[in-house]
């Protein structure tokens, strides 16, 4: 019988041992079938080279099934780092959200990721990327609102004249 070959192996291992990190069910049955190569005879090592992981990596797996069973190959909880702010803070920020950034002495209208963080780092002392406050909006159930550009120097009848909508309540050629 021939061998059969995957086209771009080393492409397709790499796009199979992501598929494996992307959901805690396929981690667990990743771990589950290391574990199963190793009481199969197979030494770490080898199962580490197979699975491209580090040695330790598979050790640790066969310890945590000997010490908790299957319980122990599955994903614990991943806290994470701690929020910046804390609870008192969190809920001040989500009243400070519902005004106008000037009211704050900031120079826009409207709340993105950059001017929340000046914001916080003024008013709470705590410094966030522009991605984290991007997330705090998510996260506080905001969503992000960007103004739509005007052409300077436009013609408010003439736009509207072009205007593919119709203003709100209002029906078109009647």
């Amino acid at each position: 019988m021939r061998k059969l070959q995957i086209d771009d192996a080393e492409v397709m291992r790499v796009a199979i041992q992501q598929e494996i990190e992307r959901s805690d069910e396929s981690r667990y049955d990743h771990r589950l079938h290391g574990v199963l190569l190793v009481a199969s005879g197979h030494s770490c090592g080898a199962v580490a080279d197979l699975f491209a992981e580090d040695v330790r990596t598979i050790q640790r797996w066969v310890r945590r099934f000997e010490q908790q069973g299957f319980e122990g190959l599955r994903d614990g909880e991943r806290p994470g780092r701690p929020r910046g702010l804390d609870e008192r803070q969190w809920k001040a920020l989500a009243k400070d959200l519902r005004h106008n950034p000037r009211e704050f002495g900031l120079e826009q209208n409207l709340w993105d990721g950059k001017i929340l963080g000046e914001h916080i780092k003024t008013r709470y002392g705590v410094t966030l990327g522009v991605r984290q406050c991007q997330r705090v909006f998510g996260q506080m159930g905001f969503r992000l609102r960007k103004p739509r550009p005007q052409v300077a120097q436009s013609d408010p009848m003439k736009v509207a004249a072009v205007k593919k909508t119709a203003p709100s309540g209002k029906a078109q050629g009647h």
